[in-house]
């Protein structure tokens, strides 16, 4: 994956005003009665396809969705599997920082190469979540788990 994104990458250069515009209107379409803090994220593909996702809160906090984590449900609904690059905002467009869970979610359709829109640049998101556990690392952990069980 992550030499098919570079190679992406080296072809597309995201429009981050775009993304910021789509992340903005995502987040018009936010549902979050309880900390009435909307949040929007939009995306852009390898394959140069625009998805968004907004948050969604529940009465039981715990269950709340955050915009990256119906960002990723679009993709995947959009039949896309990769996004290079995000941008997450409130509803007046500007920029917030992924949570740290929010991050996590996003290593896992992206790499640590994918591009977070933040000021004064973007970040790749390896620079925002080091230490990342991610699909390499389960593999490595479960292979060790069934070394030592023989």
């Amino acid at each position: 994956m992550i030499d098919r994104f570079r190679a992406v990458m080296a072809d597309l250069e995201p429009d981050w005003r775009a993304l910021r515009s789509s992340a903005t209107e995502a987040a018009a379409s936010a549902y979050a009665p309880y900390s009435h803090f909307p949040v929007g994220a939009a995306g852009l593909t390898a394959n140069g396809i625009v998805i968004s996702g907004c948050n969604v809160e529940n009465a039981s906090f715990g269950l709340t969705l955050c915009a990256e984590c119906g960002l990723a449900s679009a993709l995947r609904r959009a039949g896309e599997t990769t996004l290079v690059a995000v941008s997450v905002t409130d509803p007046a467009g500007r920029l917030l920082t992924p949570c740290g869970r929010c991050r996590q979610v996003l290593l896992e359709h992206g790499g640590p190469d994918m591009l977070i829109d933040a000021e004064p640049e973007p970040q790749r998101l390896g620079a925002l979540l080091p230490g990342a556990f991610d699909a390499d690392e389960l593999g490595a952990h479960s292979t060790d788990a069934a070394t030592t069980e023989d």
